[in-house]
């Protein structure tokens, strides 16, 4: 898998903007530290995925935590949400119905615990948050509006992404990426006054941060700042998974 580095420093994350499309949680606009590390340049695919389950992924406790585990067994979680088995093969449930799985498109509706225990598996781990945002910032082109939002179905990851120049594909329009991010405010955080007072805020416990941006998801809404947040058990949204590594030529 190819991967991008970013090296070590100070960086800036959040927004500045003060337009009435920016929400409060992703401000203010604030510096942090980021460690040397790799994003991939490719979402994880079905095939990728399947090679997880026939692994024994989900019979293994070592690649989940605890909770993580405890939900696998007390829902007898064994693919994806919306995987099923038709004999011999896998398929998967869609917006068009049932249809054989792409290998080639990203693996969707898969939660938290799912995402986490996929990159424990294969030696790497979830990107943080602030990696996300900073790898998007500089290693990805600004969204391409035509190609952003609403068209219902995730391209292949083989495809080519021409909004991203500099490596990264499939950033934004096919699905949200889990982030090993917990949703808290930031440094500073103050949320918006009046009715939209407690649209955010309020949630801010036990969920986990996702960004990017979906096939059905409103271009306005598909900015490196954006976050999205859910439950770790949560799969019904349009969500997958970008790895990280601290160092990808070792695994």
């Amino acid at each position: 898998m190819p991967w991008i580095h970013l090296e070590p420093g100070v960086y800036e994350t959040g927004s500045s903007d003060d337009s009435s499309d920016i929400y409060d949680n992703e401000k203010p606009r604030h510096k942090i530290y980021l460690h040397s590390c790799y994003l991939a340049t490719d979402l994880v695919t079905n095939a990728d995925y399947l090679k997880f389950i026939k692994d024994g992924g989900y019979q293994n406790f070592r690649w989940w935590v605890s909770e993580g585990w405890d939900w696998v067994r007390k829902n007898k979680v064994s693919a994806p949400l919306y995987y099923y088995q038709d004999g011999d093969s896998h398929k998967e449930f869609t917006l068009n119905g049932p249809q054989n799985i792409n290998p080639d498109a990203p693996v969707c509706h898969v939660s938290w615990y799912e995402a986490d225990a996929y990159a424990r598996w294969s030696g790497n781990r979830l990107p943080t948050e602030a990696e996300w945002e900073v790898a998007a910032t500089l290693k990805h082109h600004s969204v391409d509006g035509s190609a952003a939002g609403l068209t219902f179905h995730p391209a292949n990851v083989s495809s080519e992404d021409l909004s991203s120049p500099y490596g990264l594909k499939q950033m934004y329009s096919h699905i949200w990426q889990w982030t090993g991010s917990q949703y808290r405010p930031y440094p500073g955080f103050r949320p918006f006054q009046g009715l939209m007072e407690e649209y955010n805020g309020k949630f801010m416990c036990n969920q986990f941060v996702l960004k990017g941006g979906a096939c059905i998801t409103p271009a306005s809404q598909l900015r490196p700042s954006y976050r999205n947040f859910y439950r770790p058990f949560d799969r019904w949204q349009f969500s997958g998974i970008r790895l990280a590594s601290d160092s990808p030529l070792l695994n």
